[in-house]
């Protein structure tokens, strides 16, 4: 059991500690433990300046820190991300009965921002398409080209969009049934260049006797296209339309889909639905991409709005 240290070489050593009972207990890897090291340095280096300790501060003394966080500009993920290296490392000291009390129990947790979905333009999106025809061989163009129209014409989960199932493609539909979160079904719409481009992939598809047999849309040996095969696809793809690739995600096109239809017009109960969200709050976050379209919805929809504009 650690005994109570008050000097700095003292505090590094409980800082050593603590680094070493969570690898341990947790099987933290590496780069977690540099995090929490980096971190913890930077909380004792504060607190020393001030003549106190990790097993002395009090909350006044963290509630300090967190003020010269802010100040400082540190982002409040950032300073979330120190409070809970604070916290872990103040119940290991009240655990090994260095200190008395964790402090951090009357701090409260930083408030998060928002973080607003990152999307692509419409010309960004047609130009990853027109990437995706020209790609070679012309089978991985048809797939590609397929899987990218799929999804932005229906907001799907990378997950949803590489396990869909061969059966619902093989009837001329305009709608496809998917199965989302828990299980839940919901029904998309598609839309002609989407069903073009998947019943041009469905002909290729279908004359390679490797996928002949497949249950799945997107076939790969004895599964499916995965997730990571896709998002890696499709920033090659973002590479060769002059888009840089750490801009492209499956999740990017999604979100791009969401923010599309709602400058469009959409409204946010059609595209709760469309997207799978189980709340609504959930969908509410594409608003805040578009402040102008909320109040443009007010002028063109409210009737005083309307009284006004006829006077």
């Amino acid at each position: 059991m650690p005994k109570q240290q008050t000097s700095r070489t003292g505090q590094d050593q409980l800082v050593t500690e603590f680094l070493q009972a969570m690898a341990a207990d947790r099987g933290l890897a590496a780069n977690s433990i540099a995090a929490y090291e980096r971190d913890l340095a930077s909380c004792l280096e504060s607190l020393s300046q001030a003549g106190r300790h990790f097993d002395s501060c009090d909350a006044d003394d963290l509630r300090g820190l967190l003020a010269e966080w802010t100040v400082s500009g540190l982002a409040a993920r950032s300073v979330a991300r120190r409070l809970s290296a604070l916290r872990q490392m103040m119940a290991w000291l009240v655990e090994e009965r260095v200190r008395p009390d964790n402090p951090c129990r009357w701090i409260d947790n930083p408030k998060q921002p928002a973080a607003l979905p990152k999307s692509l333009s419409e010309e960004e999106i047609t130009a990853l398409i027109t990437a995706a025809r020209a790609l070679a061989p012309a089978a991985e163009a048809l797939r590609m080209t397929a899987m990218l129209e799929l999804l932005y014409a229906t907001g799907l989960r990378v997950s949803e969009l590489v396990s869909l199932p061969v059966d619902q493609f093989r009837r001329e539909l305009e709608t496809v049934i998917v199965t989302g979160k828990g299980g839940k079904e919901r029904l998309v719409a598609m839309g002609t260049p989407a069903r073009d481009a998947t019943a041009a992939w469905m002909a290729a598809r279908d004359a390679t006797e490797a996928f002949v047999t497949s249950p799945y849309l997107f076939p790969f040996r004895d599964s499916h296209v995965s997730r990571q095969q896709f998002a890696a696809a499709l920033k090659r793809v973002g590479a060769a339309a002059g888009i840089d690739p750490r801009r492209v995600s499956p999740h990017v096109v999604r979100h791009s889909f969401a923010t599309h239809m709602l400058n469009r017009g959409a409204d946010l109960r059609g595209l709760q639905t469309l997207l799978g969200h189980a709340d609504i709050s959930t969908t509410q976050i594409y608003t805040k991409t578009r402040p102008d379209r909320l109040a443009g919805l007010v002028a063109a929809a409210h009737p005083l709005a309307k009284a006004n504009q006829g006077d």
